[in-house]
């Protein structure tokens, strides 16, 4: 029996998030994109904040963004979209120092809430989140380039933190750990769900690039890219996806009239049974009120083009099947 599981971008629920929440029901922040969530049988996201009412906000370098979200609300509401997976492996699960982290940890486990990236200890951030979905078993890593402060340590809480650089000692040795803490759950399904890059770019470097290709060949099944606030191109390697960047997925974010960072993706990726990739389908989506909905036509409209005109270089050409775009993954 074929599964269906979501890879969806920054889902950022702090600041004016967490305030409309505290006064709509808990699944407004999913919008009309709710029953798509409900309908797949797993789902893993980039979770962009801290789950905590606890906690100042980092001063020890200059940051000038803090997300927090009252897990009050945000726990449920994870729970009722049906989130399997949350990788914290990105630049702001410090913003409220380690106590805020810390009390992340706890909810999502509490919540059975699998999670990877980030921990007490940087033994800890290297530990993969393992799920079953659909009787597929998933293997995630997550790893970050972003805000070199919050790599953890032997003994201090924080990232699993890298240089995107595949000729980089370090960067080698780190993912080959990470990958073999992953392998040694015998997944179906290996996942590498990383943080990387700037704001606002639309395309991915030629480092970045060498980098998801390296991580397929070293085993992966799935690169899982976000970071960027937009959405970038898609690459199969070796019969692999490389999800460059899967944009933003719910946040209070201003929003650039060109790049259009309010607009994105429910990336779905149907597997057979033992984890064989076989379909990969983006349903267009789109932000507004600090919550996410099902894109509007010429919002689904627009994304499409762009996807198609950020994937073409890789040589990614797709399928219209009613909004959505698809990409047969099969042999």
């Amino acid at each position: 029996m074929a599964s269906r599981i979501g890879f969806i971008g920054d889902v950022m629920l702090g600041r004016v998030v967490d305030d409309r929440q505290r006064h709509r029901p808990v699944d407004a922040v999913w919008g009309t994109a709710f029953e798509d969530l409900r309908e797949l049988d797993g789902l893993v996201i980039n979770l962009e904040c801290v789950l905590s009412t606890r906690g100042r906000q980092w001063r020890r370098t200059h940051r000038p963004f803090h997300f927090r979200a009252d897990p009050d609300w945000a726990v449920p509401a994870l729970e009722r979209a049906g989130v399997d997976v949350c990788a914290l492996a990105n630049n702001h699960v410090l913003d409220y120092e380690a106590v805020a982290l810390r009390d992340t940890l706890n909810h999502l486990d509490e919540a059975e809430i699998a999670r990877t990236g980030a921990g007490e200890t940087l033994d800890e951030a290297l530990e993969p989140a393992v799920v079953s979905i659909g009787g597929v078993r998933i293997a995630v890593i997550a790893l970050t380039d972003n805000t070199p402060e919050y790599a953890a340590e032997d003994s201090s809480a924080g990232t699993a933190w890298i240089e995107i650089d595949r000729e980089n000692p370090e960067t080698r040795r780190r993912v080959r750990d990470a990958l073999e803490r992953a392998r040694g759950a015998d997944p179906d399904l290996l996942v590498a769900s990383l943080h990387w890059g700037p704001n606002m770019v639309e395309e991915p470097p030629a480092s970045f690039r060498e980098f998801g290709r390296w991580l397929v060949e070293a085993g992966v099944d799935v690169v899982h890219g976000h970071s960027a606030h937009v959405f970038q191109g898609v690459e199969v390697h070796e019969g692999r996806p490389i999800l460059y960047d899967t944009g933003d997925f719910v946040d209070d974010y201003a929003v650039d009239p060109e790049l259009r960072n309010d607009r994105s993706f429910l990336f779905v990726l149907r597997t057979s049974d033992d984890g064989e990739l076989l379909k990969l389908r983006l349903q267009p989506t789109e932000i507004d009120d600090c919550a996410v909905h099902e894109a509007s036509p010429d919002a689904a409209d627009w994304s499409r083009e762009r996807m198609r005109e950020l994937s073409a270089p890789f040589g990614t050409v797709f399928e219209r099947d009613g909004p959505a775009l698809v990409l047969s993954l099969e042999d």
